[in-house]
């Protein structure tokens, strides 16, 4: 991933998107843990 890109609206949006689905992904663990620890 360059820094210098020639689209920074479009590596911005990527980089979101990216960030939306490890946040997505965190919060479906964190729901999974806690419906298995009771």
């Amino acid at each position: 991933m360059p820094v210098l890109d020639p689209n920074p609206q479009n590596s911005q949006k990527k980089m979101l998107l990216v960030f939306g689905s490890f946040f997505a992904v965190f919060v479906l663990i964190a729901i999974v843990a806690t419906l298995a620890s009771p």
